[in-house]
């Protein structure tokens, strides 16, 4: 029995859960509810900031997502185009329907890639996989996100599992619009924070203590 307010571990990890599973709800109504074009300008100057950043300038490789313009996320393509540009190589997630496995393909230009039945176009599946240490650079999505880099996502665990094989050395950057910014996400096990937030507000190394 729990004496003095102390909370078994996991049951304190099934609240923090619940506590995820409701701010990922509230977000998601609220990025929903935020007008196309103010998610489109807010989205241009989250790429500014991107590229303005020396990991992605002297990138060679870097994986980024594809947005789901339907729930508004956050629109990389420009960063896709300018990074093609100059030469580097763009990979995307890829899932394994069969494992549920994700992990990252290179794609020689966007018209490459189709939806698969998740949502958002990926790499074909017999598109190069990045090896482990080739990645420079991973931007990650996120629905919910702290100052300690711990995020939320849609649920699935996809990054947290992933982003361990990849990083280091690759830089891992969550990009999110700043009014998904809250003061501490729930940390469950598993969690993987990123090591920098971008916003179209500000750019910021993520806070590495423990919330």
């Amino acid at each position: 029995m729990a004496h003095h307010g102390f909370i078994p571990t996991s049951a304190e990890d099934l609240l923090r859960r619940r506590v995820k599973a409701e701010l990922r709800k509230r977000m998601r109504g609220l990025r929903h509810t935020t007008p196309a074009s103010a998610c489109a300008e807010r989205s241009a100057r989250i790429v500014e900031r991107l590229l303005a950043m020396p990991e992605l300038e002297s990138a060679r490789a870097v994986a980024l997502f594809w947005p789901i313009v339907e729930k508004h996320e956050v629109d990389l393509r420009p960063v896709d185009a300018a990074l093609r540009a100059r030469g580097a190589d763009v990979a995307y997630p890829s899932i394994d329907s069969a494992s549920g496995v994700m992990t990252f393909r290179f794609a020689p230009d966007a018209d490459a890639m189709d939806e698969r039945g998740f949502g958002f176009r990926e790499p074909s599946a017999d598109a190069r996989e990045a090896r482990e240490g080739e990645l420079s650079v991973i931007v990650v999505p996120a629905l919910v996100l702290d100052t300690t880099g711990h995020r939320i996502g849609y649920g699935a665990g996809y990054y947290d599992r992933t982003l361990p094989r990849f990083a280091p050395p690759a830089v891992t950057i969550a990009v999110a619009y700043d009014f998904q910014l809250v003061a501490e996400v729930a940390v469950t096990e598993g969690d993987v924070a990123v090591a920098w937030i971008v916003t179209d507000k500000r750019t910021e190394r993520a806070d590495e203590r423990t919330p």
